[in-house]
């Protein structure tokens, strides 16, 4: 097998670990919410943050490297080749508002979820902090999926 064979399967394990385990995640996460179960909101959450540690931002590494290392071995330059500067740039939102909006998202609903997950009622912020969580992942995910088509129908 040569080197751009073995970095597209790592590119592509990379982009099955970051998107599968975004959508996932919303989804279970989703069901857990709607429960309204303070015990099983609190799990939920606190798996949110440990799953982007150990799925999504791996998978990020090894979409982000893989996939430009790729490009490096097949002589293509990511800013001239217009399907690789795309993907790079819904990528690269993506992952904005991941850093940006998300995680500080889900550090005060996790905090939250510590008052609250041993018993006590779900305060009105938590949900309003998870309508937001839910409205910026949406968004954070259809940009993924997006580059999944640029890189499929280049």
């Amino acid at each position: 097998m040569d080197t751009y064979a073995i970095l597209k399967v790592l590119h592509v394990m990379g982009v099955v670990l970051f998107v599968g385990n975004i959508i996932v995640t919303a989804v279970w996460k989703g069901m857990a919410d709607r429960t309204g179960r303070p015990e099983v909101v609190g799990f939920a959450q606190r798996l949110v943050t440990l799953t982007d540690w150990v799925f999504t931002f791996p998978g990020v590494m090894l979409v982000l490297l893989a996939g430009l290392a790729m490009a490096q071995v097949a002589g293509l330059s990511t800013t001239e080749t217009s399907w690789i500067w795309h993907g790079l740039v819904l990528f690269t939102l993506s992952g904005v508002i991941w850093g940006g909006v998300l995680i500080p998202l889900q550090i005060v609903q996790a905090k939250a979820a510590r008052q609250f997950e041993n018993g006590g009622d779900i305060p009105e912020r938590y949900w309003r902090l998870n309508r937001q969580w839910f409205i910026w992942g949406i968004t954070a995910t259809v940009l993924p999926v997006l580059n999944i088509a640029i890189m499929v129908l280049k």
